[in-house]
């Protein structure tokens, strides 16, 4: 866990939290510049754009927004990244780089900027004061209602959610906002209720005292501002009381979920528990852990992000066998 701890402050029972901005692992330095601003230094065009989008009570979200790389546009893709306030403008491209035929939707979480790299330690208090759960979710919703609605996205094209960490938490509120939905796909994300996780989490750092000092805090008279742990208790007390394992069972659309053998931040214990409790659901379910992997997906042999994303190209050429045909040939 040395490598998650030196990325940021707060005690480590937190790493699966703020240490799992995945797509950075510990942020660049800040002040780099943003992606657009080197792809025009260098005469090429940026893949991503920037998208403002509305949230609730007039909030603005700056999502990234690409086109598909190759023709035909077969399917959509929405992404919710973890937890953190660095943007994914600087390696958006090379990240997404694998969904060849689909059109692609970042989301960022609102102040965040696209071409911000703040370590997830050193949020600043206006980020972490609006940081909770249940009011990303509701921005979340606000803005994947307002992106589709445009006249160009009314077509039978499928999308795909994909939650990757803390943004597979988002998903079961997400999934009814999108029509044509053709399956939920969560990265390095246990699918349990994020107090469940977190408490595993806890016993394997052998971290329970302070897991069980935020339950009391969480618990207690304190105002919602207050920090604990880098996280405002709006955020504990939004995290302890979500639901995330039942509404992914009980849901009707299909499911994937890969994660790392070698997940610094999230317990096997986790996802072996959650994997148990979905061979009850009744709609497609399929898993896949990659030997060797870390939280972000990648081993010494592979980048796992990208096995992921050619999963779902395979299934957008032939969409009839559904979601989770791929990792079953």
């Amino acid at each position: 866990m040395a490598p998650v701890r030196s990325c940021f402050q707060a005690s480590s029972v937190l790493a699966f939290l703020l240490g799992a901005s995945v797509l950075t692992g510990c942020a660049h330095a800040p002040g780099a510049p943003p992606l657009a601003a080197r792809d025009e230094a260098s005469g090429a065009l940026p893949a991503f754009r920037a998208r403002p989008l509305p949230g609730q009570t007039g909030v603005t979200l700056l999502a990234l927004e690409r086109a598909a790389r190759v023709a035909p546009l077969r399917y959509r893709v929405i992404v919710i990244p973890g937890s953190g306030c660095a943007g994914l403008g600087a390696w958006a491209g090379r990240y997404f780089a694998g969904l060849l035929h689909a059109q692609v939707l970042v989301l960022h979480k609102p102040g965040v900027q696209p071409g911000d790299r703040t370590a997830p330690g050193r949020c600043p208090p206006s980020f972490v004061a609006g940081d909770a759960l249940a009011a990303w979710q509701g921005h979340a919703q606000q803005a994947v209602q307002a992106w589709l609605a445009r006249g160009e996205m009314q077509d039978s094209l499928p999308t795909v959610l994909v939650g990757i960490s803390e943004g597979a938490e988002l998903l079961p509120g997400l999934a009814p906002q999108v029509p044509r939905l053709a399956g939920l796909v969560l990265l390095s994300s246990s699918g349990l209720d994020p107090r469940e996780a977190g408490a595993l989490q806890a016993q394997r750092l052998g971290a329970q005292e302070a897991w069980a000092a935020l339950e009391r805090a969480q618990a207690g008279r304190a105002p919602d501002e207050r920090v604990e742990q880098g996280r405002s208790l709006r955020y504990w007390r939004d995290l302890w009381h979500w639901s995330l394992a039942r509404p992914l069972i009980d849901g009707p659309w299909p499911l994937m979920q890969v994660w790392g053998h070698a997940d610094e931040l999230v317990p096997p214990q986790a996802y072996a528990r959650f994997h148990a409790l979905a061979q009850g659901r009744s709609a497609p379910f399929c898993a896949r852990g990659l030997p060797g992997a870390g939280h972000g997906l990648q081993s010494a042999e592979r980048d796992g992000v990208q096995q992921v994303w050619a999963w779902l190209e395979q299934w957008a050429r032939h969409p009839g066998g559904g979601l989770c045909a791929p990792l079953q040939r």
